[in-house]
């Protein structure tokens, strides 16, 4: 794991120290399949079953760079698969934030939490992951200080932006470009686009 750390950090990724410590003290290796654990360490995404991906370390570490979460903070992450994300951003809010994990596949749902529990955040209260549809978010868990999917979709979900606090930030793919909004007053948001990515398709209400 120190490799990849390492490696992240060399090509300019990874910066922050509280991230850098994150990606040091979470390892990857507990949030593959067994038949992938030779291949944890490397960056690239990896199947964990049902059609998804655990991320490219280097797309995690690029998202969670613009997303900046900080010790304290109320985080809702979308698509959370085996936990490997969430339990980073766990390790970065502490004791005194929230990680708000969500995965509609039961099975991945079941999965992530198994691989979170090695870490005592879901023991600790600091993590939750439910199994529902993300697209109206959580009104009643607003606002969130950040919002974070690792899933594709045509345009950020509108209660995303709704339930976001005043200079919240939610890191998200739009088509194959990754997208940092900014909320900047009631109705205001400021954007930036981030092309040249690829992920999974958000799947959206039936």
């Amino acid at each position: 794991m120190k490799h990849l750390v390492t490696a992240l950090i060399h090509k300019g990724v990874l910066k922050t120290p509280a991230l850098i410590e994150a990606f040091e003290d979470i390892d990857r290796k507990n949030f593959v399949p067994v038949a992938y654990a030779d291949e944890a360490y490397e960056d690239s995404a990896l199947p964990i079953g049902h059609g998804q991906t655990i991320s490219q370390p280097y797309t995690v570490a690029f998202m969670l760079e613009l997303l900046q979460p900080k010790r304290g903070d109320k985080v809702l992450d979308v698509g959370s698969g085996s936990g490997w994300q969430t339990a980073l951003l766990a390790h970065i809010v502490g004791t005194e934030g929230t990680v708000i994990g969500i995965e509609r596949i039961p099975e991945l749902k079941e999965m992530g939490e198994k691989n979170i529990s090695r870490y005592d955040f879901i023991q600790k209260g600091i993590v939750t992951v439910l199994s529902i549809n993300a697209e109206d978010g959580l009104p009643k868990e607003a606002p969130f200080d950040c919002i974070i999917s690792g899933a594709s979709a045509q345009e950020v979900p509108a209660a995303w932006k709704e339930q976001l606090s005043i200079g919240g930030r939610i890191v998200m793919p739009v088509h194959d470009s990754i997208f940092l909004i900014i909320k900047q007053g009631g109705n205001e948001f400021r954007e930036e686009e981030y092309p040249g990515f690829s992920f999974v398709p958000f799947i959206h209400k039936k």
